[in-house]
């Protein structure tokens, strides 16, 4: 890494963090810095140029973080075109998503093993040295384009995508069936690095447990009785790419073992197989489940929740993003209408209103799927109601007053800003109320009312 020209920026005041990572880089170009430093230090700055670095590494630790967060900004003033990776101690998801939004190219977490740190700091290093590792533009285009939508719900998680695609950090998708949770890892993987790699989804639900680590990590001929031929695993077949575990809570306690110290270590070993083997590949995990009830009922390891759970995205029903249902609806009608050379161009008022008043408990799936059926069933150029059918006709065809629906969309929108508020302050209900102009009073009585757990908020102390 010497000719790389890696930049160590030491925050953090432990040695034991700057060592480590000066071993693996083989790098003795360190500075340490002061956590009351001043990013506006003209002879630092003037030093951080003459290094003439291609990476620069900022160590930190959550005690300083917020002077982290000050000297990613000077450095985007320094050195703007110089990629920086934060490495920390430990963090959770929140900050992490500070530390993107302030300009960090990518995040590592103790303990570093060359393992992680090597292949990120090389994917930096090459975006700075203008190689396109990715030429999958297209691609890319194409996968954002099948997230769709307006509501500042759905706007709030989308809008991360950008961010967490830029970094290399395992990512936890959570959201009920049919939200969409594979389309946004496919978004992931295409907005990142790893885009002209294989993108691997599989359905951990879908494979028998006996049959999971041979998936995962095949085996070799030989390895059991049957085993006649080689089978490469998935792992192998995602490397250099992105693995997308859905519903990972179906994962037998045996295979998470195994999983947890491939996410550990980047190896593994197949079965039958005397060697381990090393594989580059971003976890991306996705579950309906609460799954730190799953870790409490003991379906799901602590220690696998914690490794996959650096990033976490929580995708919103289609119930609570109504404003949506339009937009979803007609592209699924367009898409289809081509399909199936059909001359439907649009919904009668009624059958708008119909998908508007519904529940949707399989989401965005099911109504994709109820498009889907009235193109089908309709010969007319506008879909009627009567064409529409749905699991629960009775609560479909109820509709609601003005003032009823009025009602339900404000408990809606406030449930919403309170939680985004919240989540911005980090808990911190005294300044949220602030933001919100109310006082605090009124603004705990909210936070009652929607039974809002504050402190799944606040950072993990």
């Amino acid at each position: 890494m010497k000719s790389a020209g890696a930049l160590l920026l030491d925050l953090s005041g432990s040695d034991t963090l700057s060592s480590k990572l000066q071993k693996i880089l083989e790098t003795a170009f360190t500075i340490t810095l002061s956590p009351h430093f001043s990013p506006i230090d003209e002879e630092l700055a003037l030093t951080i140029r003459r290094a003439d670095a291609g990476l620069i590494f900022l160590i930190s630790v959550r005690v300083t973080l917020a002077a982290t967060r000050e000297v990613l900004a000077a450095l985007k003033r320094v050195v703007p075109d110089v990629p920086v990776i934060v490495a920390l101690e430990e963090c959770d998801s929140a900050e992490v998503f500070e530390l993107l939004n302030a300009g960090a190219a990518d995040f590592i977490s103790a303990p570093f093993q060359e393992i992680d740190v090597l292949p990120r700091a090389w994917k930096a290093l090459k975006n700075f040295l203008g190689e396109d590792i990715s030429g999958q533009a297209d691609s890319r285009q194409q996968q954002f384009r099948q997230l769709i939508g307006q509501s500042p719900i759905f706007l709030q998680q989308a809008q991360k995508i950008s961010l967490i695609a830029s970094c290399e950090a395992n990512v936890l998708i959570v959201g009920e069936t049919g939200t969409g949770k594979e389309l946004y890892a496919r978004a992931i993987h295409y907005g990142s690095a790893r885009a002209g790699r294989p993108f691997m989804p599989v359905n951990c639900g879908a494979i028998p447990a006996e049959l999971v680590e041979n998936e995962l990590f095949g085996h070799v001929r030989g390895a059991f009785t049957s085993a006649s031929n080689l089978q490469v695993g998935l792992i192998e077949e995602a490397n250099g790419g992105t693995l997308f575990l859905d519903e990972i809570d179906c994962l037998p306690v045996h295979a998470q073992v195994k999983l947890l110290r491939f996410l550990q270590e980047k190896e593994y070993r197949p079965l039958g197989c005397s060697r381990m083997r090393r594989a580059d590949v971003r976890v991306v995990a996705a579950s309906n489940l609460n799954l730190e009830e799953a870790v409490d009922t003991g379906k799901v390891r602590q220690d696998l929740f914690y490794r996959i759970n650096i990033i976490s995205l929580t995708l919103p029903p289609l119930r609570d993003r109504r404003e949506d249902i339009p937009l979803l609806a007609r592209h699924f009608l367009a898409r289809y209408s081509r399909e199936f050379d059909s001359q439907v161009r649009d919904f009668s008022d009624e059958a708008m209103d119909m998908l508007m008043v519904y529940s949707w408990p399989g989401n965005v799936r099911e109504l994709e799927h109820a498009v889907e059926r009235a193109i089908v069933m309709c010969n007319k150029p506008l879909i009627q109601a009567s064409d529409i059918v749905l699991s629960n006709q009775a609560v479909a065809g109820k509709r609601e007053s003005l003032r009823e629906a009025k009602a339900k969309e404000i408990e809606r929108f406030e449930k919403n800003y309170i939680q985004g508020v919240l989540s911005s302050c980090r808990g911190n209900i005294t300044r949220a109320a602030q933001i919100s102009q109310k006082n605090r009073r009124a603004f705990w009585q909210l936070i009652q009312k929607y039974r809002i757990d504050v402190s799944r908020f606040k950072p993990v102390s």
